[in-house]
């Protein structure tokens, strides 16, 4: 006969199991930053230490893309789903949609945002997104983000007026929450305010001063380079308190960009200038870094030719935490391919851009694999050979094998055809009182 002593053995035993299987999930995005500004990817404008660490350590994505805008890449990103099946207008995330806040709550895990909110300011938001604790900043308001900054906590503006600066308030937020929560298995979904213009001095740059205040005063593009350093930094000390706190093995980090570099910014990147491209369709706008570190079930110093797309991830983290995947979502598990697998790498990559920031209805469709790219209205290009897409090639002139990938990527616009649904766009247009101009695809 088992004795009460030998079930509580028993069950303590297969409680820490369970912990065990469930890793924590911590999901970093930096605010306008490229692909070619990371160091460990080519950049060789900016020090990114920790980055490079994570990446030296984990796995690197060398082909992971975004939307072009960071409304439209946050929505994709916690949906899971491509833009042309739920985006209503920049700074909106429809309410009738489920995150991956919601997903990973149910399935028991602590969740917590920090950092950039921008999808609408009712107070509850975040929480009806399935954030038990938030943090952010432009939630019911848009005020200062970097020195003496207006944030929210749980909804309730708190405003910063002695020397304080935003991003180092969010990461101390950052701090506590996985502190408070080390107990139990937790989800922190971080979208950080760096590295986003106005590009202003750091608390580390010679510059700074504490009584800075407003978005206009010390405005320069050569703070990008500190505000870079500092972002890194944030991240550096997140990963030092996993480490103290003895759970670093079995946590998931990764990290991405939500977006091209502002077209302010100029990068020195594999031997030559590159351009920041935000708001662009081509590989300036959409091309971001990502970073998968997970030391528990991950082998170190690999890097991944793979196409992600920002759909992915929420039905990776659904995989993660051992909860079905919900029917709608266009994403595809990378899980696989963190443990070394082969998994089911993606064939081609999807977009339907539309920024909604006016009464406009113009709308960027397009699909593309490692080699070629084909627009809804035809316009097609060698990302080989003409990566930025200066020349569009004329059909006539197309060789078999460029002549095959247009029917091929043909084929995948197809199947989006018809996934716009009607009453979006008519509630869009009723909501910012009419058209200006309607151009379907462009």
């Amino acid at each position: 006969m088992r004795t009460p002593l030998l079930w509580l053995s028993l069950l303590l035993v297969f409680g820490f199991a369970a912990r065990a299987e469930k890793p924590n999930i911590i999901l970093i995005m930096a605010d306008d930053f490229g692909y070619e500004c990371l160091t460990a990817n080519g950049g060789q404008s900016y020090q990114t230490p920790h980055l490079d660490r994570l990446a030296a350590e984990g796995l690197r994505f060398e082909h992971c893309h975004s939307q072009p805008l960071c409304t439209p890449t946050r929505v994709q990103l916690m949906t899971g789903r491509y833009n042309v099946r739920n985006y209503f207008n920049f700074g909106t995330l429809p309410t009738t949609e489920t995150t991956f806040g919601q997903l990973l709550k149910k399935a028991g895990y602590a969740t917590g945002i920090c950092g950039k909110w921008q999808l609408g300011q009712d107070k509850g938001l975040p929480q009806h997104f399935g954030f038990e604790e938030s943090y952010l900043w432009q939630h019911t308001r848009r005020p200062p983000r970097y020195a003496n900054p207006g944030l929210e906590h749980n909804g309730e503006p708190v405003d910063f007026t002695h020397g304080e600066y935003g991003p180092k308030l969010v990461n101390d937020f950052a701090l506590d929450f996985i502190t408070r929560h080390r107990q139990q298995p937790f989800f922190l979904y971080y979208p950080m305010i760096l590295t986003h213009d106005p590009f202003q001095p750091t608390p580390d740059s010679a510059e700074w001063d504490p009584k800075t205040t407003g978005e206009n005063a010390k405005r320069d593009n050569k703070h990008f380079a500190d505000m870079t350093a500092y972002m890194d930094k944030l991240i550096g000390e997140l990963v030092a308190r996993l480490d103290e706190l003895a759970l670093r093995e079995n946590t998931v980090l990764l990290f991405l960009g939500d977006n091209g570099t502002s077209s302010k910014i100029t990068s020195q990147f594999q031997g030559r200038p590159y351009a920041g491209g935000k708001g662009k369709t081509n590989r300036q706008g959409t091309h971001v870094p990502m970073i998968a570190n997970w030391p528990a079930q991950m082998s170190a110093g690999r890097v991944s030719k793979d196409l992600i797309s920002t759909t992915d991830f929420l039905p990776t983290l659904c995989e993660m935490a051992g909860i079905p995947v919900p029917a709608q979502v266009d994403g595809v598990s990378f899980l696989p391919q963190l443990k070394g697998q082969p998994g089911t790498p993606r064939e081609w990559l999807y977009g339907w851009y539309s920024p909604r920031q006016k009464p406009d209805l113009s709308v960027q469709e397009f699909a593309f694999d490692h080699r070629f790219k084909l627009y809804r209205d035809g316009r097609f290009f060698n990302l080989v050979a003409d990566p930025l897409e200066k020349e569009a090639l004329a059909v006539e002139s197309l060789n078999r094998e460029a002549a095959e990938a247009a029917t091929r990527l043909a084929r995948v616009l197809d199947q989006f055809k018809d996934a716009r649904p009607v009453e979006l766009d008519e509630a869009f247009l009723k909501a910012s009182g009419g058209v200006k101009k309607k151009k379907r695809q462009k």
